[in-house]
């Protein structure tokens, strides 16, 4: 698939970061299908592996391999993104039948790290906020980065730097060929607002519809639906990306089992911080909230 095609292809569409399902220590393999047929059901431009929610660099090849195996046969003609923050999981990643890389940022000669992704894939350079291990790419950098040919647009994840956001909106002005896609979980609507043309975040792997009705509500000039279901998604996104903020990827897990995407038992996240109990119970009431709201 070229960048233009790609580009047309996740142009207003959802992209969920799917989390890994596990049990204890060892991925469920039984529930990583499950949630990929699940998945498959939904109107999706795509799907985001391998990526931050997905513990890309933290799984070892054999389950990286699984994964993306699962992902590629459930979504045969949809997009497959696959977080990179090695050559070796670039060419994995291009051997399995990714369509394009999530470059996962580098502090040291960023450019020279997206041109060497970009000769296995096209690329979508990662804006990531620094907490979470991102870097702070300056404007002169941000600029170098999308005038590659191989990047076809750039995820922004600043988790709550509205500020932020503004600025490389801004930029993308002058490169009118490439995607603003947002990664903020926290203030998706308002990142739509801004500019954003799609959005590959950890929340759209649960209530994964009404996201993309708010995508296309917005898209379509439908502000009183888009409102309501920003409201709804806001108060979503209040019960599961909050601190401790690695705790987001057992939330979803909670959210995506609510959903009945996957079984209720395989919600451990083997590298993330431990939850109360009453987490789940919360995450549970805002899937159910959220389902009234959006009807």
């Amino acid at each position: 698939m070229n960048a233009g095609e790609l580009i047309t292809r996740l142009g207003g569409g959802l992209i969920p970061a799917v989390p890994v399902p596990f049990r204890g220590a060892t991925l469920a393999a039984d529930a990583q299908q499950d949630c990929a047929t699940w998945m498959a059901t939904q109107d999706v431009a795509g799907v985001a592996v391998w990526a931050h929610t997905g513990r890309g660099p933290k799984l070892n090849a054999e389950q990286r391999r699984l994964v993306l195996d699962s992902w590629r046969a459930a979504l045969p003609n949809r997009v497959v993104v696959a977080g990179a923050s090695s050559l070796e999981m670039a060419r994995a990643a291009r051997a399995g039948g990714a369509d394009v890389l999530l470059a996962f940022p580098r502090a040291d000669d960023p450019v020279g790290w997206h041109a060497a992704l970009g000769a296995e894939l096209p690329v979508i350079a990662f804006y990531l906020y620094e907490a979470a291990g991102g870097v702070a790419y300056d404007d002169q950098m941000i600029e170098a980065l999308l005038a590659l040919p191989a990047v076809i647009g750039i995820k922004v994840a600043t988790l709550d730097s509205v500020v932020t956001f503004q600025r490389i909106a801004g930029l993308m002005h002058a490169h009118p060929g490439k995607l603003l896609i947002t990664g903020e979980d926290r203030f998706l609507g308002y990142s739509l607002v801004l500019g954003a043309q799609s959005a590959l975040i950890g929340m759209g792997a649960a209530l994964t519809d009404l996201q993309i009705t708010l995508l296309q509500a917005h898209a379509s000039g439908d502000s009183a639906h888009f409102l309501q279901l920003t409201r709804t998604m806001d108060r979503f996104a209040q019960a599961t990306f909050v601190p401790p903020m690695e705790g987001y990827v057992r939330r979803m897990l909670w959210a995506m089992a609510a959903e009945g995407a996957i079984p209720a038992d395989a919600c451990d996240d083997p590298w993330g911080p431990p939850l109360p109990e009453a987490e789940r119970e919360a995450v549970c009431r805002a899937v159910h909230e959220a389902r009234a709201a959006g009807r």
